[in-house]
């Protein structure tokens, strides 16, 4: 049983580099159920399982099946398997923010890919890169939700304003009427001063609107203005805004991720070519802070 368990599971590999998501999705769910089988009448046995290395990565691999076939739901139920099953999982965490993403949910991803982000530096793993690219895909949903709402808020705002404005145009003619009414004004006067209420209400509309447009970010002058990300905060290696910024013995920053890419080629400081080993970085703790205060409030500096 234990045979046909692993021989599934890589039949299931085997589907899965040909590009038969679907297949290999049912191989993975076949091998867990035969893996459980093998151990179902030894009780003793069966709960040592959990600490069975091809229980997590049975759930790991049928997770990273559903994302190609974009089973989010699904997916989070596997991650969160493997998970339970191996807390250290990084490609847990890591398939399970890729699924939190894709069903809108940046602040549950952000969580998931920070903690994958940590697992693999910890355990000098080769997808910091991948990683660090999805924690600043989940900052820039992150602040896109956070600017949705302030669009809203800002649209009903607005709406309540002119509304005002009509109402107290709609006061100021309902005045005018009575007036001529009690013949305190001929007609003449009164449409004169009506049409003088509609001219301004439009002015004071027109400039309600300008002032809410000058003031919100997405117009594009003042965008054009603002969309400049400071070049502290630029890595120097692929001239992307830094999410974990380190500092080398020549007191030069880049990102964790794109650095570590570059050590595997060359074991030199990108800029000063001295020599320079994974040991040889600290953390930029202030340019650090620096790069999630302003990605915050500039989620759109991702795609910078």
């Amino acid at each position: 049983m234990a045979t046909s368990a692993f021989a599934l599971k890589e039949e299931g590999n085997k589907a899965f580099k040909a590009g038969d998501f679907k297949t290999a999705e049912d191989l993975y769910s076949k091998a867990y159920v035969n893996f459980l089988l093998q151990y179902n009448q030894n009780s003793k046995v069966f709960c040592s399982i959990q600490r069975d290395s091809l229980n997590p990565a049975l759930f790991t691999n049928r997770a990273f099946s559903r994302i190609k076939l974009q089973s989010w739901d699904a997916c989070i139920d596997d991650s969160i398997k493997a998970i339970e099953l191996q807390p250290g999982s990084m490609k847990g965490y890591y398939y399970l923010a890729q699924a939190q993403i894709a069903l809108h949910h940046p602040n549950e991803a952000l969580n998931s890919a920070l903690t994958a982000y940590d697992i693999c530096i910890r355990t000098h793993d080769s997808s910091a890169t991948n990683i660090s690219n999805l924690i600043l895909q989940a900052k820039k949903e992150k602040w896109e939700v956070k600017e949705r709402d302030r669009l809203r808020r800002r649209s009903d705002l607005l709406k309540e304003l002119e509304d005002s404005l009509s109402k107290a145009a709609d006061a100021q003619t309902r005045e005018i009427d009575q007036k001529m009414k009690y013949l305190e004004l001929d007609p003449a006067e009164a449409q004169e001063e009506k049409a003088e209420i509609q001219v301004s209400l439009r002015r004071k509309t027109d400039e309600l609107r300008s002032t809410f447009a000058i003031a919100d970010p997405t117009n594009m002058t003042r965008r054009l203005l603002l969309q400049e990300v400071p070049d502290y905060l630029i890595d120097n290696i692929s001239f992307a805004i830094m999410h974990d910024p380190v500092v080398t013995r020549t007191g030069n920053s880049y990102d964790r991720s794109t650095l570590l890419e570059h050590l595997k080629r060359s074991n030199t400081d990108p800029l000063t070519r001295e020599p320079l080993t994974r040991d040889d970085l600290r953390p930029n703790l202030a340019l650090k802070q620096a790069c999630a205060e302003f990605l915050e409030e500039n989620g759109w500096a991702v795609d910078w």
